[in-house]
């Protein structure tokens, strides 16, 4: 676990009540986003990468959003979920295209945002209620269309993800392979005209499919 924030009472506050956390081990924190990563990139050389990473959005130097699509892109397996006070769509949208497994609002419960950090180390997704209806009622028009060509299969893939599976759980449940589970979710994302799991998992639910 490794958390990003300016405001160092925050992360003395994240540090704390993670810390009480049986199955969440705090390996690092930087107060910017190219200060965190450095951490990160250090910490990988060492064997020691977060397999989450917590990361505040609007911060000096690097803000959270770019600093989340860099570490998906060096190091795609740490998840990142975003712990922020804005819940403004365009920040939604950003942060889920750069790559975000989570996004969740500062006045969250502690236990959710535990619940978002093993959410997000299992490979699911998990979004405050507040950003879920955000983002459903900002879906274009052509993303809520009513007659989309799925096939069953698809559709079957697309609730799982839905329901916050990992590809490998998809693949188990299904008894298909994994990367049969891949290729099935791109042609779901092609078809929706979509960009992630986490909007392809937004679409269902809209569409009365699944509940996150």
């Amino acid at each position: 676990m490794f958390v990003v924030d300016d405001h160092a009472v925050v992360r003395m506050g994240l540090r704390v009540f993670l810390d009480a956390v049986p199955d969440v081990e705090l390996v690092g924190e930087a107060a910017t986003g190219r200060s965190a990563l450095q951490r990160i990139d250090h910490l990988a050389r060492q064997g020691r990468a977060p397999h989450v990473v917590l990361m505040d959005l609007v911060m000096h130097d690097l803000d959270g959003v770019a600093a989340t699509a860099e570490i998906r892109r060096c190091r795609p397996g740490v998840q990142v979920v975003v712990l922020t006070s804005f819940g403004e769509v365009h920040r939604v949208h950003a942060a889920l295209t750069a790559g975000a497994a989570g996004y969740v609002l500062k006045d969250a419960q502690v236990d959710e945002i535990v619940h978002a950090i093993r959410e997000a180390h299992r490979g699911g997704v998990h979004l405050d209620q507040t950003v879920t209806r955000t983002i459903t009622h900002s879906l274009t028009e052509a993303q809520q269309q009513e007659d989309v060509p799925l096939t069953a299969r698809e559709r079957d893939v697309l609730v799982l993800v839905a329901q916050g599976r990992s590809n490998r759980e998809v693949a188990r449940t299904l008894s298909i392979g994994e990367r049969t589970v891949q290729t099935h979710l791109s042609h779901v994302l092609a078809k929706l005209g979509l960009e992630s799991r986490t909007q392809a998992a937004l679409w269902a639910v809209r569409k009365g499919l699944a509940s996150i």
